[in-house]
């Protein structure tokens, strides 16, 4: 019998997690008047210096304890819309600066609506741990006002003996950003930059580029290991505006700066994509699900270039037989790559399973669970999207995989399960 601990511990959405956020109004005139920026800023400069100040002091007053800096956010936002604008802020007060800036700030509430498909690696810094224990970062989808989906983080501890503690979660939390014209919406690759003062466990990642513009979703974590022993950290994600999907790589190898990577090739035109943490013989490797119902493995010579691959494993027990993809990417066990999977079965439920592949020949699977090990039961079943538990990543600590998973898209939970105890429920 499979032995699986499930830990206390749930994170839930959560309404009052804001960040502050550029509102974007109209730079250009409609040909009759000035455009409407132009516009509230005339208005911000033509009050007198007493209604500035107590205008300031009632935005102040709303928004101050709720944010991190808030004066420095207002005055960071007025640098772009004096750039922007070509105003000369040598002429204007530091009140009527910050309020300019508060004008074109507003607070986004990023998981308000769901909080779900979460995934885990090991964190970069593993310094001043007890034995047994094992610092680690787990992504988290977080969906806000639109449905639109971003990306947030906790670190924490996990030890041999199943148990988890979080770090505290700071009570601000701040946006990534870049630098640039923000008349033009990038296209393509980008960096994006946690603010030097944030946590990890306070950034959240926004969609920012057009192919990004409504959300990135299902982060899927790995430790990548490349030929020359450096250590790199990527994920595959789905990038969504609205009405196509792009899977894209998010890079990075100190956790400040992120790379939003564009992947080109046929297969990239899906979704559910998941890296194999090392190349295999000269070949980087990826889980993908090209067809919407089966597994595939797909190799290629580039990170970012990846085209059809074959067939790896197809729906054969009831509770996957609707479709079935991966929930993360291979974790590299003595016996073989251990791969979790997700299967769909009646009233779309969907449930995790595990396939065992050959170390050496991803191709060859070596051994496949009957049953799911994980699955939506009694109050689990409830939530945002009922009947569902999901996984975008699981991380090997020890003689345990410890799996983070969403429950029903409207919380996230945990649980440990041994590896020989799973191994043992393969056919």
């Amino acid at each position: 019998m499979l032995q699986i601990f499930h830990h206390s511990l749930r994170l839930r959405a959560d309404p009052s997690r804001v960040v502050v956020r550029p509102f974007h109004l109209s730079w250009q005139s409609n040909g009759s008047g000035p455009s409407r920026s132009e516009r509230l800023v005339r208005e911000v400069l033509d009050m007198s210096p007493a209604q500035a100040r107590v205008q300031l002091d009632r935005v102040l007053k709303d928004f101050e304890k709720r944010h991190w800096q808030t004066r420095r956010v207002f005055m960071t936002r007025y640098d772009e819309i004096e750039a922007q604008m070509q105003l000369d802020g040598a002429h204007i007060s530091d009140e009527k600066r910050q309020l300019i800036g508060a004008y074109f700030c507003h607070e986004y509430s990023y998981a308000a609506a769901a909080l779900m498909n979460p995934s885990a690696v090991p964190h970069h810094d593993q310094s001043g741990l007890r034995e047994g224990s094992l610092r680690v970062i787990i992504s988290l989808r977080a969906v806000g006002e639109g449905h639109i989906s971003s990306v947030a983080f906790r670190e924490g501890i996990i030890t041999d003996q199943g148990d988890i503690r979080l770090a505290p979660e700071p009570p601000f939390a701040t946006a990534t950003d870049t630098h640039g014209d923000e008349n033009e919406v990038p296209q393509g690759q980008v960096t994006v930059l946690r603010h030097r003062d944030s946590t990890l466990s306070g950034t959240v990642l926004f969609p920012i580029t057009a192919a990004q513009s409504n959300g990135l979703e299902d982060l899927r974590l790995c430790q990548f290991v490349h030929d020359d022993g450096s250590r790199e950290w990527i994920g595959t994600y789905t990038a969504y505006n609205g009405s196509h999907i792009q899977s894209e790589l998010l890079r990075t190898t100190d956790w400040r700066a992120f790379d939003l990577v564009p992947m080109t090739g046929s297969a990239a035109r899906n979704k559910g994509m998941a890296l194999f943490p090392r190349k295999i013989g000269d070949k980087y490797m990826m889980i993908g699900r090209q067809d919407g119902e089966n597994i595939f493995l797909i190799q290629s010579d580039d990170l970012t270039h990846w085209d059809e691959g074959e067939v790896l494993v197809t729906p054969v027990y009831p509770w996957e037989l609707v479709q079935m993809g991966n929930c993360g990417p291979p974790i590299e066990l003595d016996e073989g790559w251990l791969l979790l999977t997700h299967g769909v079965g009646a009233m779309r439920k969907y449930s995790i399973g595990a396939i065992l592949l050959d170390k050496n020949d991803p191709s060859m699977v070596i051994g496949r669970t009957r049953e799911p090990i994980l699955a939506a039961v009694d109050q689990d079943r409830e939530g945002y999207v009922p009947n569902v538990v999901y996984s975008c990543g699981a991380v090997r600590h020890g003689d345990m995989i410890f799996i983070p998973y969403g429950v029903a898209d409207s919380s996230v939970a945990f649980a440990f399960v041994p590896i020989e105890s799973l191994l043992d429920q393969m056919s």
